[in-house]
């Protein structure tokens, strides 16, 4: 059987990969980059801008000089629940975002969960596709838990949160607050120019907009002893 993170396809954190496999094995930048038939200043450049992309060619030279995979350069393994890779180096540490750091994380919007408390009283989280518009939170959902407990004034949250297994960092955010449930051609053509369009199929009539009022998050970071 094929293994499902061979074919993904993400370049994700492509220099702070390379950087810490890089020191890892604690190899400098020339050796580096004279196992891979680079300049070492190309080398340099790829470690510290995270919009640079390889080409195929490069990174499969670059995966062999790390001892590794392009597929682990290139961030595989989202297929897997978290956990399963083996802590890299370096000190972790756990820090608290503010209120304003929390926001702009969620400001691209993506994948989420909604979370409340079903009517049986039985703490409830379920993924939805969300936007940030005007600085509510908008998603769009059918006739179900989720609409049935904003319409009875349940409090309703939105956690996100990104994973990066390979640098063993990650951060959570989880935004709180009064949430209002629409329906008609009003709520869809107010979220439809922003494609705030649910991954699974059926009927998303509803738009739920929440204003957050309580945003926290967390963050985890590792920091090399050179680093300070």
């Amino acid at each position: 059987m094929s293994d499902p993170t061979e074919n993904h396809d993400d370049p994700g954190d492509l220099s702070r990969r390379v950087a810490a496999r890089r020191k890892a094995l604690g190899l400098d930048i020339e050796e580096v980059a004279k196992r891979a038939g680079m300049h070492p200043a190309y080398l340099e450049y790829l470690e510290h801008h995270a919009r640079a992309r390889p080409t195929p060619a490069a990174c499969a030279r670059l995966a062999s000089a790390l001892e590794t995979s392009v597929a682990w350069l290139r961030g595989a393994g989202v297929g897997l629940p978290p956990g399963h890779a083996r802590p890299p180096t370096g000190i972790p540490r756990l820090l608290e975002l503010e209120p304003g750091t929390c926001l702009q994380l969620l400001q691209a919007g993506g994948v989420g969960r909604a979370v409340f408390v079903d009517e049986r009283g039985v703490p409830t989280a379920l993924p939805v596709n969300f936007r940030v518009i005007d600085g509510d939170i908008v998603f769009r959902t059918g006739e179900g838990a989720i609409a049935r407990a904003v319409r009875t004034g349940k409090p309703l949250s939105i956690e996100v949160d990104h994973i990066d297994e390979a640098l063993g960092e990650g951060w959570s955010v989880l935004a709180s607050g009064e949430a209002q449930v629409t329906s008609g051609s009003d709520g869809l053509t107010e979220t439809g120019p922003l494609n705030v369009e649910p991954w699974p199929s059926g009927d998303r009539h509803l738009v739920v907009r929440l204003t957050p009022r309580d945003v926290t998050g967390r963050q985890i970071r590792r920091w090399n002893e050179e680093e300070g």
